[in-house]
């Protein structure tokens, strides 16, 4: 199992020791990794007596919501109420799969400010101090996973219900797309052979979450490829910006954007990739890169953003056209590292496999 420090470990038995009034959060937009790790670790700690509550900012994914325990789930948006009073009450705090607290956006200052023991269980780089206790490993395929190892190193395993293993096993599959990227590592096999033996049927789960698309979704996802693909073979660079107006078009739920960044990344030439996608107060950004070519560094630096090595977001204030001609303003400075990237990615050769 991934080595947490031994005194953060006895910190967290003494704290779940006995019951205590816990909410757990996630980030803005919570994807399958976001929410699974979530429903799972909120599953474990109710069968320990405590008093959970999952608060999520805003509304998840329509392909998401069969999860176990899902229904139980607090939006913030439609209930900021009762997650405010909820918030100020809590005991406990636990923050999962984001590393700073602006990344819940619409109860971040009331997440700051409240008095709860804050316990972050994260694996994305460079966490923030605002919290009180941390879990995080950065070589690791999930915040699932590590959810998995946190209940693993309180020693209760068995406590690993069948609702708990789908829950984490969604988390693991969705962050690494389908085990194609950010796993490569033996654990993240044996967590998922562990979820396995504890009932995941992961065929039925991976229909679920990938064979349940809408009609909308699948022609946004055409129309993206189409009308909306720029491809920029001197930067080995593609992008994709949608408009409120084409989402609009094709009855837009949340969701429907998730993945659609992969394809652009998905071509041979292209080692950096990105989706533009307009909101009612932004342009929200997702990056992808292939290689050594680090998009967590790129967000950070352009965009107020962050994330992996490999796969971060990122924000502009800007009008659509104004972020677009900034962002191919700044390739230049990057074309020798984007072309590296490329070269490395297509030059495996057999013996790479011996």
């Amino acid at each position: 199992m991934h080595k947490f420090s031994p005194a953060s470990v006895e910190k967290a038995k003494e704290l779940l020791k006995h019951p205590a009034e816990i909410v757990i959060t996630s980030h803005y937009n919570p994807d399958g990794d976001a929410i699974g790790s979530s429903l799972a670790l909120a599953s474990y700690l109710r069968t320990k007596g405590h008093s959970v509550h999952l608060i999520l900012p805003n509304d998840f994914p329509d392909f998401l919501s069969w999860m176990p325990g899902i229904e139980d789930t607090i939006i913030y948006f439609h209930h900021s109420k009762q997650a405010d009073r909820l918030l100020e009450s809590a005991e406990l705090i636990f923050c999962l799969d984001y590393n700073a607290i602006p990344r819940v956006n619409l109860f971040a200052d009331k997440l700051f400010n409240a008095k709860g023991y804050k316990i972050l269980i994260d694996h994305h780089l460079q966490p923030e101090n605002h919290f009180d206790l941390l879990f995080s490993v950065i070589e690791t395929s999930s915040t699932s996973e590590l959810v998995y190892d946190f209940i693993e190193a309180i020693g209760d395993r068995n406590l690993i219900s069948k609702p708990v293993a789908i829950n984490l096993f969604v988390g693991i599959m969705t962050d690494t797309g389908s085990f194609s990227f950010a796993c490569n590592y033996p654990h993240t096999f044996e967590v998922v052979a562990e979820l396995l033996k504890a009932g995941v049927d992961t065929e039925f789960i991976h229909r679920l979450v990938y064979d349940t698309y809408s009609e909308g979704r699948m022609r946004l996802l055409g129309f993206c490829l189409s009308e909306r693909m720029v491809v920029l073979t001197e930067y080995a660079t593609a992008y994709i910006w949608l408009k409120k107006t084409d989402l609009e078009r094709f009855g837009f739920k949340p969701g429907d954007t998730e993945g659609v960044v992969n394809y652009a990344l998905s071509m041979k030439e292209v080692s950096f990739a990105a989706l533009f996608t307009e909101k009612s107060d932004r342009i929200r950004i997702s990056f992808r890169s292939k290689g050594n070519f680090s998009v967590n560094d790129f967000a950070r630096l352009h965009f107020s953003g962050g994330g992996h090595r490999n796969a971060a977001g990122g924000d502009s204030f800007s009008a659509m056209e104004e972020t677009l001609s900034h962002f191919e303003s700044l390739l230049p400075e990057y074309q020798e590292g984007l072309i590296q990237a490329k070269n490395h990615s297509a030059g495996f050769e057999l013996t790479d496999f011996s």
